[in-house]
C-alpha cells in the first residue's frame, strides 16, 4: 500500500469534522506514560530508492526459513505448499485481507466457507465446525467463554502443556467475563496430572495434544472424568497435519475442538496471519462463537448456500451476541481448504507419516549425542530435549553455524532454559538432520 502523505490544511479539516482541537485530544485516553514524545528517530527525506535499498539491507540480516536448515515450530509450522494454493488464491475473486462482509452476493465464496467448515469438522472429529477465528489462541480463549455458557460454571483448567501463549490469550478474554483460571505449573510430563484437579464446580477442561512439548496426551480419560462432573473437554492442537495420523480429538470424547490450521496452505509469514479452527458436538452449535455457512436450495430446488446462527456482534444485538469477533483472515481460511482439497485423506496421511518417520530419525540423532536428551515417550514431528547448556545460547550458537535449530522453551516461559523444542517436517533433508547433529554435537562438546 502507497503512503499518502497528510498536509497541516488536511489534518485540521478533520480535526474540525470530528470537533476536536488538537491530535493530542484524540488519545487523551491513552496514558501519558505510553505516549510517544516527540518524532521516531527516521530521516525527515529519502528517495524510494534510497529507502528500497535500506529495507533490503536490513531484510538481509534475516535469515530465511527457507534458506538453511531449519527445525522450529512451537505452534507455527513450516509445510510444503503446492505453488497451486498461491495461484488460486491470488485470483481476483477471492483476494481480500479480510473475510467478505457480504457474503451472500457470492456463492463462490460461501461454498468455500462450506467446504473449509467440512474439512474442519472431518479432520477434529466433530459434528460441526464455523469459519470465523482470527488464530488458534483466540479460538482456545473462544471456547473456554463458550464453555461457561453451556455449563453455567465458570472455572476453566489450562492443562500444562498448554501452549503458553494460548493460556495468555484465554487468560485475558477470561479476566473480563469472571472466568476464574486454575494454575497451573507449565512442565513436561505433568498434563495427566489435571485429571485431578476436575470437580463438579469446574465448567471446562483444556488440553492440548500434541501440546506444546510435543508429547500426545490420551484424552479419552480426560473426558470422562470431565462429563462425570457435568464439564466439557476443549481439545487443542497447533499442528494440523498431526490429525492426519493421531486419533482425532472427537473420537476421544472433546466437545469443543479448537486449533491452528497454519500448518496447511498457509506459510509462517514472520507470525501471521494464522487461521484459527473452531468444531463442536451438534447439540452445542447454537452456543458456537462467529458463524456458520449452511447448504440449503433455492426456490427453484437447487442447491446453494447461506450464512445461518451468526450469532456474532456484527449479525445481532451486542447483548445478544456470543462472540465480538467481527471478521476473519477469510484468504487463510481459503488457502487451508485448498491445500487441504489437494492432499485428500491420503495425501493428508502420507504427509503426516513423513513427518513423524522423519522426527524419529532427527531424534535418533539427538539422542546419540552426549549432552543432549530427547525427554519425550511420544511425539509427532516436534521433542523436548534437555541440553547440557542453556537452549538460547545453543541455539544462537547454532545460528551462528547456519542453522535454524529450534525454539527455546524459555523463550515462552520463564524458566527452564535448558529444554530446546526440536521441528522436523517433511521439508528437512536426510543431510539437514545429520547437518543439526554434527554442530550439536560439537557445541555440546
Amino acid at each position: 500500500m502507497r503512503y499518502l502523505p497528510l498536509n497541516q490544511n488536511d489534518r485540521a479539516a478533520m480535526l474540525d469534522v470530528i470537533g476536536v482541537d488538537n491530535i493530542d485530544a484524540l488519545f487523551h485516553n491513552v496514558p501519558e506514560s505510553a505516549r510517544l514524545k516527540g518524532l521516531v528517530d527516521l530521516p525527515q527525506h529519502q528517495s524510494e530508492h534510497a529507502v528500497e535499498r535500506h529495507m533490503a539491507k536490513l531484510s538481509a540480516k534475516s535469515v530465511s526459513a527457507s534458506s538453511v536448515p531449519f527445525f522450529c515450530g512451537a505452534g507455527a509450522y513450516k509445510h510444503h505448499i503446492p505453488a497451486t494454493v498461491d495461484h488460486l488464491i491470488q485470483r481476483s475473486e477471492f483476494l481480500t485481507a479480510y473475510t467478505p462482509y457480504q457474503p451472500e452476493i457470492s456463492q463462490g465464496t460461501l461454498q468455500t466457507l462450506f467446504e473449509f467448515q467440512t474439512q474442519v469438522a472431518l479432520l477434529t472429529g466433530m459434528d460441526v465446525a464455523n469459519a470465523s477465528m482470527y488464530d488458534g489462541s483466540t479460538a482456545c480463549a473462544e471456547a473456554v467463554v463458550m464453555a461457561k455458557r453451556v455449563t453455567r460454571k465458570s472455572k476453566a483448567i489450562l492443562a500444562p502443556g498448554l501452549h503458553p501463549h494460548y493460556a495468555a490469550a484465554t487468560q485475558t478474554l477470561a479476566s473480563t467475563l469472571d472466568i476464574q483460571i486454575d494454575e497451573r505449573d507449565c512442565r513436561p510430563g505433568r498434563d495427566s496430572h489435571v485429571i485431578d484437579h476436575i470437580t463438579d464446580e469446574t465448567a471446562c477442561v483444556v488440553v492440548q495434544s500434541p501440546n506444546v512439548f510435543g508429547e500426545i496426551i490420551d484424552l479419552a480419560p480426560i473426558a470422562e472424568k470431565a462429563h462425570a462432573h457435568k464439564a466439557l473437554l476443549i481439545a487443542v492442537f497447533t499442528e494440523p497435519v498431526a490429525l492426519g495420523l493421531i486419533k482425532s480429538p472427537g473420537e476421544q470424547g472433546a466437545d469443543i475442538v479448537v486449533g491452528e490450521g497454519q500448518g496447511l496452505g498457509v506459510g509462517l509469514n514472520f507470525g501471521g496471519p494464522h487461521v484459527g479452527l473452531f468444531a463442536c458436538r451438534q447439540k452445542l452449535v447454537r452456543q458456537m462463537p462467529g458463524r456458520v455457512c449452511g447448504e440449503t436450495v433455492d426456490a427453484n430446488g437447487d442447491r446453494g448456500f447461506v450464512l445461518t446462527l451468526s450469532t456474532r456482534e456484527q449479525h445481532i444485538r451486542r447483548e445478544k451476541a456470543t462472540s465480538n469477533i467481527c471478521t476473519n483472515s477469510g484468504l487463510c481460511c481459503l488457502a487451508f481448504t485448498i491445500h487441504m482439497s489437494l492432499l485428500g485423506d491420503a495425501g493428508l496421511k502420507q504427509m503426516a507419516v513423513l513427518n513423524h518417520e522423519y522426527a524419529c530419525h532427527m531424534a535418533d540423532i539427538i539422542d546419540g549425542i552426549q549432552g543432549a536428551e530427547v525427554l519425550n515417550e511420544t511425539f509427532f514431528n516436534e521433542f523436548t530435549v534437555k541440553l547440557n547448556k542453556p537452549a538460547a545460547e545453543v541455539v544462537q550458537q547454532l545460528a551462528d553455524k547456519g542453522i535454524l535449530g529450534g525454539v527455546p522453551v524459555s523463550r515462552l516461559t520463564d524458566g527452564q532454559d535448558d529444554l530446546l523444542l526440536v521441528c522436523v517436517t517433511e521439508t528437512s533433508t536426510d543431510e539437514d538432520m545429520h547437518v543439526f547433529g554434527e554442530a550439536l554435537a560439537e557445541i555440546l562438546s
